[in-house]
């Protein structure tokens, strides 16, 4: 007998998670002869549910939700062996692993999509005994993006990112920064630091156009401006995927290391996945291939499985 469960956080996405409820479950019964339905009520929640899930051996977990209870669902799953298979139907302000993985933005399309969905593998990372599967930011503009409400994010959707980020570049700041990324080590101030999984970050598809989701690399951006003008000139070559080789902008890939702060009389805080992280210093690293995930037909290539024949 086969199961899944669905968790569905039905704050996200304007409140709208509750309205494609009833439409997920109608399709995935016809994938799966159980469907056990967890609604979120507190943070937590989603990652609580999905490590029930995958303790009980469950075939399938799919989230309903944002960034933040995607990356929750992961970590519920990400450290038991075996792992469920995931899906995601997005209903967040900016779903950049949905986007990364061309999934349909539109929740009935991503609900829609899954009897002929297929299976990929996918990396993640892990970061202080934490997982995550976009991007971390760490920096000024980062921290100042911590006060979008949740109002905001519903009424301007990405838009209230760049608000507070743009009030952050005016800010003639950055920090001193030590990576350790594999046997290297820089020290580099800098404003915005970004450690991605995938070529989609915040919302931009093509900001890291060599990342893949499965090539086994986290990729590391460091913005090495510290004026205003500085910052101003960057920001056109970041959101267009100049970011290997812009004079700059500072850049590598790697498969683990720690990110450290020089500034030792303040803490610098983190943002994992969209959500408030553990503060510095983090220690990274990549799982190759963690996770088996639900992806769009048309992404289909050598490696790729039909869902209906995974179940079986």
């Amino acid at each position: 007998m086969t199961k899944a469960v669905l968790i569905v956080n039905p704050s996200s996405g304007g409140e709208s998670g509750e309205k494609y409820t009833e439409l997920a479950v109608e399709t995935l019964a016809s994938l799966y002869d159980s469907i056990v339905v967890k609604e979120t009520e507190k943070e937590g929640d989603a990652e609580r549910f999905a490590n029930e899930a995958a303790k009980e051996k469950v075939e399938a977990v799919f989230v309903m939700g944002g960034d933040g209870t995607v990356n929750e669902g992961v970590n519920g799953i990400a450290k038991e062996e075996p792992r469920p298979k995931f899906g995601i139907i997005p209903l967040g302000t900016v779903n950049d692993l949905g986007r990364a993985l061309g999934i349909p933005l539109d929740p009935e399309e991503a609900i829609r999509m899954l009897p002929h969905a297929v299976t990929k593998e996918l990396d993640i990372g892990k970061v202080n005994g934490g997982y995550f599967v976009d991007v971390i930011a760490i920096g000024k503009i980062p921290e100042a993006e911590k006060n979008v409400s949740a109002e905001q994010k519903t009424r301007l959707g990405t838009l209230a990112y760049f608000i507070e980020g743009a009030k952050a570049i005016t800010e003639d700041q950055s920090y001193p920064f030590r990576f350790l990324l594999d046997d290297e080590v820089i020290e580099q101030d800098s404003s915005l630091v970004l450690i991605a999984l995938t070529n989609s970050v915040g919302g931009f598809e093509k900001m890291l156009p060599h990342a893949k989701i499965d090539d086994g690399y986290l990729h590391l951006v460091a913005l090495k401006g510290s004026s205003f003008l500085d910052k101003v000139k960057l920001v056109p070559q970041v959101l267009t995927g100049n970011t290997t080789n812009a004079d700059g902008i500072f850049y590598r890939n790697f498969e683990s290391g720690e990110i450290n702060s020089l500034k030792g009389d303040r803490k610098v805080t983190s943002n994992i996945d969209g959500d408030e992280g553990v503060p510095l210093p983090l220690r990274v690293q990549v799982l190759p291939k963690h996770l088996t995930i639900f992806v769009k037909d048309e992404q289909a290539s050598s490696g790729f499985s039909r869902a209906e024949e995974n179940l079986s």
